[in-house]
């Protein structure tokens, strides 16, 4: 690396102009010195126009679709940010990769494994970098539990737990009300969509080790019309009798708390801001979020646990619980010489070692990490630090999410699906 390759602006377009891309690309309002957004491919006109307002982006900057994008046959930028659904994945970094670019992509990779694999013959092929947005490795939590783990201080890994708690609300907006509520409408299963941080967390921390078998169970036990509660009705703000008491109200969630604003409101992320009165008649009417948490289209899992055994002859597991109180992550690793444990959440984590002196039985410390207050630990923008770092052709991290480092995990998530479903341990 020379001093001008550590100092190059890289430049990126963004392709799909919804949250988790406007998230990435405000690194650029952040570091305008190391990347600037050049371009906005979004098929919604009133999206692609504030994208291009938030960006100083020129007409002949902005496009529809990725086609028009690449039509020129001129490259407008080094980089994309793709942050299109999943079933769009590689409909949209195909062409992106074949036309020069490099990709900075929304997780899951793919819909199937299939497609998982079109993406990264595409890559070679290319030769384009593809980062996958694994953020939870550049949370400063896991990031320092990698690092305990590679300096050896547990040993070799025996077993890896793992745990996300989803909170009520969360479920509800996204996996009951919203847009992954069904794996025929979004093409990615729950724990593809919500937890293929966690398996690929299972598959980087634990090193070297392949996973070699994958068992799993899980079931949508609470969100179903035979369970929805006496007096309640199609939609909250409509006819239900008990939505005053209701924690699942949209009214209470969306308008008085003010949660997932960028989900239940078109263009939020974005500046748009319609008044309190036309929050609640969106609700009343047509808008998905507004109805009842009983009464959805949904048919994906609101819990599922997942086992692995890998090649080295360790174990791992991880439990998805939907509809908790409180949102947070747990992790426990037991190794040869001693254990971790923590909740990200907390920020902290405690080593413990053996040790075998008179009057003892292990030693502890207790780790202390900064926790950013957003969704992901702090890992969003660490994420595109390394980005813009491996364009430079500079080293990356020990998060990397290389393609080609980021499959295992994915792996692990389809194949967890399939046991799911057939009852059957899938052999990988």
């Amino acid at each position: 690396m020379n001093a001008e390759s550590s100092t190059k602006l890289m430049t990126a377009v963004v392709v799909g102009a919804g949250n988790r891309s406007l998230v990435y690309a405000s690194y650029a309002s952040k570091h305008p010195e190391e990347l600037r957004i050049v371009g906005v491919v979004e098929p919604d006109a009133s999206r692609r126009q504030l994208a291009a307002e938030r960006f100083g982006l020129p007409p002949e900057a902005c496009f529809s679709t990725v086609e028009e994008l690449i039509a020129g046959g001129t490259r407008l930028a080094d980089a994309a940010i793709n942050g299109t659904m999943d079933e769009l994945h590689v409909e949209t970094t195909v062409p992106l990769l074949r036309a020069g670019y490099h990709v900075l992509l929304e997780k899951p990779i793919g819909i199937t494994e299939e497609e998982v694999e079109t993406i990264r013959q595409e890559a070679r092929r290319n030769d384009r970098i593809v980062m996958v947005c694994h953020v939870l490795r550049y949370a400063p939590f896991y990031r320092a539990i990698k690092e305990r783990l590679v300096e050896g201080a547990i040993g070799e890994i025996v077993n890896i737990q793992t745990a996300e708690h989803v909170s009520y609300h969360h479920m509800a907006v996204s996996f009951v009300r919203g847009k992954w509520n069904s794996k025929e409408k979004c093409g990615s299963s729950m724990i593809m969509a919500k937890c293929c941080h966690d398996t690929d967390l299972l598959s980087w921390l634990a090193g070297d080790a392949k996973p070699v078998k994958v068992s799993s169970f899980g079931s949508l036990m609470q969100f179903r019309p035979d369970k929805a509660p006496e007096g309640s009705g199609t939609r909250c703000l409509v006819d239900c009798r008990i939505e005053d008491s209701c924690p699942y109200s949209a009214r209470k969630n969306y308008i008085e708390q003010g949660l997932w604003k960028s989900y239940v409101w078109p263009n939020w992320h974005l500046g748009s801001r319609p008044t309190e009165e036309q929050l609640a008649e969106s609700l009343r009417t047509d808008n998905p979020y507004g109805r009842c948490v009983w009464r959805c289209d949904n048919d994906v899992v609101d819990h599922q646990s997942v086992i692995v055994e890998f090649d080295s002859g360790a174990t791992a597991s991880h439990n998805m619980i939907g509809a908790t109180s409180r949102p947070c992550r747990i992790i426990h690793i037991v190794g040869t010489k001693g254990e971790m444990l923590g909740v990200m959440e907390d920020g902290e984590f405690v080593v413990r070692t053996h040790d075998a002196r008179k009057g003892r039985e292990y030693a502890e410390e207790k780790v202390k990490i900064d926790v950013a207050g957003d969704n992901h630990g702090g890992g969003d923008l660490r994420l595109v630090h390394d980005f813009v770092r491996v364009l430079r052709g500079e080293q990356p991290s020990i998060s990397t999410t290389s393609l080609d480092q980021s499959i295992d995990g994915h792996r692990i998530g389809f194949a967890a699906e399939r046991a799911r479903v057939s009852g059957c341990i899938v052999h990988l």
